[in-house]
């Protein structure tokens, strides 16, 4: 018995070897392309929030750089040319100015970020009205501060030291 096993022809795999009996199966079937759509759209709804709100405050933070640059130029022009240099801040337009005699230049906010606040607030109801505020030539820079908001209700504080002169970016977690 041992002689007519060891005859006997033994199946194997066809492994890599075409065979007309069986039928072979190319690409992917529509359930499975379903499948895959399905996850990416879920793995793009999970993801598309936080991304939009980073976006969100990598602008906010660009904004308040460009003001903080804005304001250092205003401060470098008055010492440079010993120039009275006047910022205006205006809420309703979302725009600082920089004039001094016979220079004017504008910076308007990008969209998504406004001015929330101007400091020190005025104790007049009319807080819509454009702030002022003087650059001497060797004089002490005046203490004044801008709060910048984005839409999703994150800050951050430009704020001129009257100390040092230098504007300072600040987020209201570091003011406390």
């Amino acid at each position: 018995m041992a002689r007519r096993a060891a005859m006997a022809p033994m199946p194997t795999l066809l492994v890599g070897k075409r065979s007309n009996s069986s039928v072979r199966r190319r690409g992917v079937t529509l359930i499975e392309m379903m499948v895959v759509v399905a996850l990416i759209a879920i793995v793009a709804g999970i993801s598309y929030p936080t991304m939009a709100a980073g976006v969100e405050t990598l602008r906010l933070n660009a904004a308040a750089r460009t003001v903080v640059s804005f304001v250092n130029s205003g401060l470098n022009r008055a010492e440079r040319r010993q120039q009275v240099v006047e910022i205006v801040i205006s809420k309703p337009q979302r725009a600082l100015w920089l004039e001094a005699a016979g220079f004017e230049r504008k910076l308007e906010l990008p969209d998504g970020v406004r001015i929330e606040a101007v400091f020190p607030e005025l104790p007049e109801e009319e807080t819509d009205a454009p702030r002022s505020f003087m650059l001497y030539p060797g004089g002490t820079a005046p203490a004044f501060a801008v709060a910048l908001v984005n839409a999703k209700r994150a800050e951050r504080i430009v704020r001129v030291d009257p100390v040092t002169g230098v504007p300072i970016i600040e987020t209201p977690s570091s003011i406390k």
